[in-house]
């Protein structure tokens, strides 16, 4: 009996580790999956490296082109995306 009340506070400690630090965590991490999987043309986003532009083409599952300035095009890996400033309207299907 004694053994398990040593370990009462380590379990405490995990519990509260995992609800203060690990779980908001894996939440940040699924909603950056979900902004960046939901990228499209016409969306206006922020890099990691401050570049502000409008992505012009989505490239492939991983890569993005986007355009910060007119004739100016860059290529930008879709992860390195970390704000969406504006989204565009889906095109209506006639």
């Amino acid at each position: 009996m004694q053994a398990f009340a040593q370990f009462v506070p380590l379990v405490l400690i995990f519990l509260i580790m995992y609800f203060l630090l690990i779980r908001p965590q894996q939440k940040k991490m699924k909603e950056h999956q979900n902004m960046v999987a939901n990228l499209r043309r016409g969306d206006q986003v922020v890099t990691q490296g401050g570049l502000i532009g409008k992505v012009s083409k989505v490239k492939d599952e991983n890569e993005l082109e986007v355009e910060i300035a007119e004739g100016v095009k860059v290529r930008v890996i879709k992860s390195t995306i970390t704000q969406v400033l504006s989204k565009t309207e889906p095109a209506k299907a006639e």
